[in-house]
């Protein structure tokens, strides 16, 4: 019997019955290396300032209707007005806001591939035709083919991700202008591992109305238990996008949280900078390996690709007790892996264990 038959699912629409979940099979590892986390903590006394201020809130009330205050932190830490910023939960609740406010059926949305599966799932929900831009073979982003596939289909929406998810691609500055001033849609600009790179495209807003960029506090500021995102975008633009967010939408408590965390934002450099110093040297262990090719990366993980089954060596460092992400059912990643750089002594065992794989 096909879905469409089973009498519950009589009125669900036909693109949601024919789109795959996005799903993550849950396993167990003392080393977690699989969803791009920050391995350090959320700092312990500044979790016991969260809780005193959180304590100090009314827990019968509902969180501000509009949360100016952390509205107002957020545009003076990355540089924008206070109106051009939505607060959510976790970006991927803004993205979906974006995508419901721009989306309908029919509507072109380019989007690269590989990338964070997530676009193509929303968009292909709300009835979109989705076009792919294939990434270059050494996985780095293609403009001419960007614009190409934009132009002929007369796209509404470019989705970028830079750094990419899961290749860590980084979009090149000169790219992005050129995307700007060659492309008369909407680029929706997802920045979620920007701390890593130390590039961004917030410069570009004042000059390109249709830019749309998000951000996370899952994974830098070590929040991603809290699920809290935010969005950047003119200031009219971002009334309307505000119009498909769900009322009351981030709880009190990640918004308490995200305050501190922008409060004390120098506690969380020495972390960023442990994880830049592990990345250089496991990608250069990660390039040592032999047959095991290793892409560049601007995030805080590593895409490489393997001689051997990626699927058994996955399962064979799982039974090492090292958790990484098999990305191999991903367009044109079918001998990859993705794994995040995690602290040095798990780096050890991870490399320790597929040097021990590939024997």
């Amino acid at each position: 019997m096909n879905a469409s038959d089973k009498p519950a699912l009589a009125g669900i629409k036909k693109s949601v019955l024919e789109v795959p979940a996005y799903t993550l099979q849950t396993y167990e590892a003392e080393v977690k290396l699989n969803q791009n986390e920050n391995p350090y903590d959320f700092p312990d006394d500044l979790k016991q300032e969260a809780f005193r201020r959180f304590k100090e809130r009314s827990w019968s009330r509902y969180p501000e209707f509009v949360p100016d205050r952390l509205r107002a932190r957020l545009a003076d830490f990355s540089g924008w007005v206070r109106d051009g910023v939505l607060v959510g939960n976790g970006s991927n609740e803004l993205l979906q806001a974006v995508l419901m406010v721009l989306v309908k059926e029919q509507t072109p949305v380019v989007i690269p591939s590989p990338t964070f599966t997530v676009y193509a799932l929303i968009s292909r929900i709300l009835g979109a035709r989705i076009v792919q831009a294939p990434l270059n073979a050494d996985m780095s982003y293609s403009a001419d083919v960007l614009l190409t596939q934009a132009r002929e289909s007369g796209a509404r929406l470019l989705i970028v991700c830079t750094p990419n998810n899961p290749t860590g691609t980084l979009l090149e500055e000169g790219d992005l202008e050129r995307l700007l001033a060659g492309f008369s849609g909407y680029i929706l600009l997802d920045e979620a591992y920007f701390e890593f790179c130390g590039r961004t495209g917030l410069k570009y807003l004042h000059r390109h109305p249709r830019l749309i960029i998000t951000r996370t506090f899952s994974k830098a500021m070590g929040m991603a238990g809290l699920r809290l995102g935010y969005l950047l975008a003119d200031p009219d633009l971002a009334t309307q996008i505000a119009k498909a967010k769900l009322p009351y939408n981030v709880n009190q408590f990640s918004l308490t949280v995200a305050e501190v965390a922008l409060d004390n934002q120098d506690r969380f450099r020495p972390a960023i900078q442990t994880l830049l110093s592990e990345r250089a040297r496991v990608g250069r262990e990660l390039a040592a390996l032999p047959g095991v090719r290793v892409y560049p990366t601007a995030a805080n993980f590593f895409l490489f690709e393997l001689p051997v089954s990626p699927r058994e060596t996955f399962h064979s460092l799982h039974e090492e007790g090292i958790l990484v992400r098999d990305v191999s059912s991903y367009p044109m990643l079918s001998r990859c892996l993705r794994v995040t750089v995690g602290k040095p002594q798990e780096n050890d065992r991870f490399l320790a264990a597929l040097r021990s794989c590939l024997r």
